[in-house]
C-alpha cells in the first residue's frame, strides 16, 4: 500500500513522533493506521526502559487542592533538564498526576500509575509515551497527601522548583500563604520542639556537650551553655520557633498565636532534593558527538 503523506502527518498528530519513525511505522505496516499506533507504543515503551536508567533531577512540584480546601496533594515529577520542566506536554501530564493523586488518593507510586488518565490510558502508559517523544527520562517521584477536618489548606510555589502544603487552623488565607512561603523560604523540619525526635534531641546534646567541654568551664556553666545552645539550636529548626521572613522581629509562633492560629501540618518539596546529579560537561559530549561522526 502506498504510504501518503497526509497518512503520516495524521500519524505524527495523534503520536507527536517525528516524520520518519510515522513514514517507517506505517511502511512497516502497509498502512494500518491503528497498527503503526500500536507498533510505536510498543517501541515507545522499550525507549522508556532504556533511559529509566539516567538520573532524573530536574522537573517540577505540582499542587492540588479540592474546592473545600480539606484535601490536598503534592506531588515531583522529575526530568533530566530544566528544559523539559518547561515543556507544556511535561506540565500538562505533571497536573494530570497531581490531578489523579487528589481525586483517587493512591498509597504508592505503583497504585498511582495504574490509575487511568481522560486519555483512556494509564499514568504509566502516558508517562512511557511521553519519555519517548521528548526524549529523557521522566519519573513520578514522590507525593503526599493532607487531609484537614478543623482547618484549612493552603499552598505556595516557588516557581515550578519549591512548593509547600500547610494545614492550619484558625487564621485567614492571606496568613496561610505567608505561612506557606516561609516554610518554602526557611526550611524548617517540622511545626513545634514537640515534634522533634528525642533521638535527634540527644545527638544534637551530646554534640554541644562534647564542643563545651573542650571550654574547660565548670560543669554548672557547660550545663547552662549547653541549654542556651539547644534552645537555639530548637528555634532554627522548628517552624514556631523561626523568625518570620516577613518581619525578623517576631517568632512564627507568635504571629500565628496573635492571629488564634495553628499549624496541623505541612509537607515541603524541592526539585531533586536527595538526588545524586551527574556532573556532564555540555561541550565536551557534543565535541565526542562531532569525532564520532567524522
Amino acid at each position: 500500500m502506498a504510504i501518503t503523506a497526509a497518512m503520516v502527518k495524521e500519524l505524527r498528530e495523534r503520536t507527536g513522533a517525528g516524520m520518519m519513525e510515522c513514514k517507517k511505522a506505517l511502511v512497516e505496516t502497509d498502512g494500518d493506521m491503528e497498527g503503526a499506533i500500536e507498533m510505536m507504543r510498543k517501541r515507545g515503551a522499550a525507549k522508556a526502559d532504556k533511559k529509566a536508567g539516567r538520573v532524573a533531577a530536574e522537573g517540577r512540584i505540582v499542587i492540588a487542592i479540592n474546592d473545600e480546601k480539606s484535601e490536598g496533594a503534592i506531588v515531583e515529577v522529575n526530568s533530566e533538564t530544566d528544559f523539559v520542566a518547561k515543556d507544556e506536554n511535561f506540565i500538562e501530564f505533571a497536573e494530570a498526576v497531581g490531578a489523579a493523586v487528589l481525586a483517587d488518593k493512591p498509597v504508592d507510586i505503583p497504585a498511582l500509575s495504574s490509575l487511568p488518565l481522560e486519555t483512556g490510558e494509564s499514568i504509566e502508559e502516558t508517562r512511557a509515551n511521553l519519555v519517548s517523544k521528548i526524549g529523557e527520562n521522566i519519573q513520578i517521584r514522590r507525593f503526599e497527601l493532607i487531609t484537614t477536618e478543623e482547618g484549612s489548606l493552603s499552598s505556595y510555589l516557588h516557581g515550578e522548583r519549591i512548593g509547600v502544603l500547610l494545614s492550619m487552623i484558625g487564621g485567614d488565607e492571606q496568613l496561610g500563604k505567608d505561612i506557606a512561603m516561609h516554610i518554602a523560604a526557611s526550611n524548617p523540619a517540622c511545626v513545634s520542639e514537640e515534634q522533634v525526635p528525642e533521638d535527634v534531641l540527644a545527638k544534637e546534646k551530646e554534640i554541644l556537650v562534647a564542643q563545651a567541654e573542650g571550654s574547660g568551664k565548670p560543669a554548672e556553666i557547660i550545663e547552662k551553655m549547653v541549654q542556651g545552645r539547644l534552645r537555639k539550636y530548637l528555634s532554627e529548626i522548628t517552624l514556631e520557633g523561626q523568625p518570620f521572613v516577613k518581619d525578623p522581629d517576631q517568632s512564627v509562633g507568635k504571629l500565628l498565636s496573635a492571629a488564634g492560629a495553628k499549624v496541623e501540618s505541612f509537607v515541603r518539596y524541592e526539585v531533586g532534593e536527595g538526588i545524586e546529579k551527574k556532573q556532564e560537561d555540555f561541550a565536551a559530549e557534543v565535541m565526542a558527538q562531532m569525532k564520532g561522526s567524522d
